[in-house]
C-alpha cells in the first residue's frame, strides 16, 4: 500500500513540475526567435513546434508538450 501511495505521488508530481516547465520553455522561445537568424522555412517549424507545444501543455499532454517546445529549442540552437 505504501508502495502505491508513494508511486501515485511522484507521478503526480512529476506531471505537475513538467506543467510548471511548460511556460518557461514557450517564454524561452518566444524570446529568441527575434533574435535568430533562421531561414523562412526553419522559422516556420519553430513557430509550429511552439503552436504545437502551447497546444498540448493545454491538453494537459506537458510530456508531449515538452518534446514538442525540445525541437523548437533545438533548431534555434538553444
Amino acid at each position: 500500500m505504501k508502495r502505491t501511495a508513494l508511486f501515485v505521488a511522484l507521478a503526480f508530481a512529476s506531471s505537475t513540475v513538467l506543467a510548471f516547465s511548460c511556460p518557461k520553455e514557450m517564454k524561452a522561445i518566444d524570446e529568441a526567435m527575434p533574435k535568430a537568424k533562421l531561414e523562412a522555412m526553419k522559422m516556420d517549424e519553430v513557430k509550429k513546434l511552439r503552436a504545437e507545444g502551447e497546444k498540448l501543455h493545454k491538453e494537459g499532454k506537458h510530456k508531449e508538450s515538452m518534446e514538442a517546445l525540445g525541437k523548437a529549442k533545438k533548431i534555434l540552437g538553444m
